[in-house]
């Protein structure tokens, strides 16, 4: 489920916030926060491993995990603390190939664990045990108690840490009660228990609408397609996400959405949910009085950092989450927060960001571990990118792939016509900060972040010439090499 997140507004420039003489400037030394002793009766604890705690079962659960074997601090020491029944997985997969019907070869776990998304040994529950990590599922952190360095866990487990790190990601946003939102057959999607709810009413539906137009919105709405269902996308924004795409790159999807069936609401706003006589599911009722049949409905509508219960380490209310500096502690020493729930300070933009991206959690949980574990104090140097995978089932006709990289401020300028390739320049006082390229090739894709993160000097006008997509990255490629 790759997905921009709502916080990280890319349109004009990341949603930011400049920490002056805040806490990330009052850290105390590294070295005074790596390792906490303490001394415990063995008896009064729920968990065995008790030096290092993860809190939270996500992609970067998972990817700390990994690192702490790597570093081999796990054995014996390391304790996750998951609200789902399942190991750490690629969450990605959710909204791509976990909705495909059976015949189209659905992904399904233990396929897609940790920490396979980037090549890495897929980690499996016996992984787990193998390694020494005591793993307690199915049992999320309600409290939190600073000073005795202890968790709560809704089932009462009272669990002890010496250092915490914060990975609890994020809730998907919801529809309220009163209008709808808890209907059967209205569908958010997080985790695997989710996705299995939307599988189930993709086999019985015939009309399902899609509330939102962004990432959830554009895959979700591509995954039905392969059900060869009546699938409408309904949106308030006059355009397929807002906060990346220029107008027409998000017309040139559009189009290619319409050659596969789907149908656009654009600007439409919902008044509330309509139920059948079964109590199920019916309608969309919008804001003009019209209505939209559906006997599924799935909201894609951003989602929200689950700060809950550790708001007393110290919270960001501009970006939302949990504040850290460039190590991932936060103003509590000993803890530390990663992933989609980090409001962490964006280096090579000077800002502070929240980022809710598989890439990110991967990142951020394997500096913040080897911060903690290692002597490595140079803060965490990233490179925003984002990318969707849709139309990617068996017999599809096209598949679809971008990729971006940078920040997308200043001007634009487009070279190709999507047959199948476009390529997305945006160039701010003469240098380039983003590019989004759709179906390269791996060499072409491996060029972006180069880019992006040197940012050279180029020519608009030369690059306004192209003649073709290929053309322009070696327009841009030559930028880089001068001085």
């Amino acid at each position: 489920m790759a997905s921009l997140s709502n916080s990280l507004q890319l349109k004009h420039g990341l949603t930011s916030w400049c920490p002056g003489s805040s806490a990330l400037t009052r850290r105390l030394p590294s070295s005074s926060i790596r390792f906490r002793s303490f001394v415990v009766a063995a008896s009064s604890f729920s968990n065995d491993n008790r030096e290092f705690v993860i809190v939270g079962g996500g992609n970067a659960a998972g990817y700390a995990a990994r690192t702490f074997v790597e570093h081999g601090m796990a054995d014996g020491k390391l304790c996750i603390v998951s609200k789902e029944a399942y190991a750490p997985y690629e969450r990605p997969a959710l909204t791509k190939g976990y909705l495909f019907p059976l015949d189209k070869k659905p992904a399904r776990l233990p396929g897609f664990h940790t920490c396979v998304g980037s090549g890495g040994e897929r980690q499996t529950p016996e992984w787990y045990k193998e390694k020494g990590i005591e793993m307690i599922y199915e049992d999320p952190v309600t409290g939190i108690d600073t000073e005795k360095q202890t968790l709560t866990t809704n089932s009462g487990k009272l669990l002890k840490y010496g250092s915490l790190i914060i990975a609890t990601g994020c809730t998907a946003s919801r529809f309220p009660d009163k209008i709808g939102g808890n209907f059967p057959g209205v569908h958010y999607i997080r985790d695997v228990a989710d996705a299995d709810s939307l599988i189930s009413s993709l086999e019985k539906a015939q009309k399902v609408v899609i509330v939102g137009g962004g990432y959830i919105g554009m895959e979700v709405a591509a995954a039905a397609v392969s059900w060869k269902l009546d699938t409408s996308i309904i949106f308030p924004e006059n355009q397929l996400l807002q906060r990346l795409f220029t107008p027409s790159l998000a017309q040139r999807y559009e189009e290619l959405y319409k050659e596969y069936g789907v149908k656009f609401l654009k600007g439409a706003s919902i008044k509330n949910l309509e139920a059948g006589p079964d109590g199920r599911v019916a309608a969309v009722k919008l804001g003009d009085g019209s209505t939209v049949e559906a006997d599924m409905v799935v909201i894609g509508i951003g989602a929200k950092p689950a700060v809950s219960p550790f708001e007393v380490v110290g919270l960001n209310n501009t970006v939302g989450g949990i504040q850290v500096d460039g190590l991932f502690r936060t103003s509590v020493p000993g803890i530390f927060a990663v992933g989609d729930v980090a409001a962490f300070p964006l280096k090579m933009y000077d800002r502070v960001a929240r980022v809710e991206h598989v890439d990110h959690a991967r990142r951020s949980a394997q500096h913040c571990v080897k911060s903690l574990l290692s002597a490595q104090t140079h803060t965490y140097d990233y490179l925003p990118y984002f990318y969707s995978r849709v139309f990617e089932y068996e017999g599809s006709p096209r598949k679809v792939w971008w990729q971006f990289f940078g920040d997308n401020v200043g001007e634009t300028v487009e070279i190709g016509n999507f047959d199948p390739k476009i390529a997305t320049f945006w160039i701010d006082s003469g240098k380039l900060k983003g590019v989004l390229l759709e179906s390269g090739n791996a060499e072409e894709f491996k060029l972006l972040p180069e880019l992006a993160r040197n940012q050279p000097s180029i020519d608009k006008a030369k690059l306004e010439k192209a003649s073709s997509v290929e053309e322009a990255l070696e327009i841009a490629k030559a930028s880089l090499q001068i001085v």
